[in-house]
């Protein structure tokens, strides 16, 4: 007869675990997503419904009124110093979970660490606790763990997909020169993006992904350090990540070939509807990704399409823009808005026109930029219908342009 298992349930802190060195052949773990959720708040409403059912079997766990929170493991803060004092203390927390793991795992052991979020802070955190841990993330890969139809996923650019770390108890190489460790990580990167584009994985989980994908390089090093001595930091690392990720999506989503001819602000349009689509995001990621396009997101808000709302910046569609606004801009996304509500009108010679006076609608890019925008968008999106409705006539707008041109110039 099969030996029976029996599992051992234990309850205590992942800081502080009750078993020796060199223990586990491999610890699975899923922390808490740094400020996403409000783990004990939620438990709270549970909590009380146990407490009355069961708090007379197990008394020890049901001592307090409600669910104990002074050493919950968030960036949020239930102590003074509000949220900076919540971040430090889940940076410190974290980072002795982790350290934790590395002393109970066996030496040929596997970690695997589950976590995702949408900010570069979240990441940083993540990132500095993992490199100070002693583990060595050897591979990671995104894989879908949430609900598209999730309440937190409405109207927001949540993120559908975590990142699984394969993490490994070796040692690391002293120092990484970072200008070998640049061309590694965009080369590694790459890979990766090639795979999960054709796996189709996209929008802010691609650029999370890619960022799992330089943690494999990234922490091979005990540090990584330019030849002046200054230390490639893990706020560094995701930027040059989303600099590489930038380059290869908008390039993959015009389907190569007319990058090179966009304006910063065309290309920050067109990438903003891929990775987010209709959804308002928090400042910072939208500052991160307008940088990574080359635009000063301050300078630009309120003076067209980017808006900013309280902590959220929003990417308006031609259907919430005025008319008369568009009348004199010269950027292409502002003519093809332009045009747009033109065609909506049914305003169709003063559209021709102002495709002609702007020489936009006998460009074969202008056309690739608006298709390329519609791929992106639901199908019940109000802007989507504006453009396929105008591209369905693509091939009469030219020719009309084209016999307009010939009848001007002979």
């Amino acid at each position: 007869m099969k030996k029976l298992l029996i599992p051992k349930v234990i309850q205590g802190s992942a800081t502080e675990l009750p078993y020796p060195d060199n223990y586990f052949d491999a610890v699975f773990t899923d922390p808490p997503y740094y400020d996403n959720v409000g783990y004990s708040y939620l438990s709270d409403f549970f909590y009380v419904w146990l407490k009355r059912s069961v708090g007379d079997l197990y008394p020890d766990l049901f001592v307090t009124p409600l669910t104990p929170k002074s050493k919950e493991i968030v960036a949020y803060s239930h102590r003074e110093g509000g949220r900076d004092a919540g971040k430090r203390y889940f940076e410190e927390m974290l980072k002795k979970a982790l350290k934790e793991i590395y002393r109970v795992l066996k030496p040929n052991g596997i970690a695997t660490i589950v976590y995702t979020h949408k900010s570069t802070s979240g990441w940083e955190t993540l990132i500095t606790s993992l490199l100070e841990s002693g583990l060595v993330v050897t591979a990671s890969w995104p894989i879908d763990t949430e609900m598209e139809s999730r309440l937190r996923a409405k109207e927001s650019a949540a993120l559908s997909s975590s990142i699984y770390f394969v993490c490994r108890k070796m040692e690391r190489k002293s120092i990484g020169w970072l200008k070998d460790v640049k061309e590694e990580i965009k080369e590694r990167v790459r890979q990766r993006l090639d795979r999960l584009w054709e796996e189709g994985i996209s929008g802010a989980d691609y650029f999370v992904a890619g960022i799992g994908s330089a943690i494999e390089v990234f922490g091979k090093y005990e540090k990584v350090m330019d030849y002046e001595g200054n230390v490639m930091t893990a706020a560094k690392l995701i930027d040059h990540v989303r600099e590489i990720v930038t380059d290869y999506t908008v390039k993959k989503i015009l389907h190569d070939g007319i990058s090179a001819e966009l304006s910063p602000l065309t290309r920050f349009y067109v990438l903003w509807r891929w990775t987010y689509g209709e959804s308002k995001v928090e400042f910072d990621e939208a500052r991160k990704l307008a940088q990574s396009t080359g635009i000063d997101i301050e300078r630009e808000w309120n003076k067209g399409f980017i808006k900013k709302e309280k902590e959220f910046v929003r990417v308006l569609g031609p259907h919430e823009r005025n008319l008369k606004d568009l009348e004199n801009k010269t950027e292409m996304i502002d003519v093809l808005h332009r045009v747009l509500l033109l065609w909506k009108n049914g305003e169709k010679e003063e559209m021709k026109n102002v495709l002609f006076e702007t020489g936009y609608g006998l460009r074969d890019a202008f056309y690739r930029v608006a298709q390329a925008i519609s791929e992106t968008l639901s199908i019940e999106s109000k802007e989507k219908k504006l453009l396929d409705g105008f591209l369905s006539g693509k091939d009469k707008h030219l020719e009309e342009l084209k016999s307009f041109r010939r009848g001007l110039f002979g």
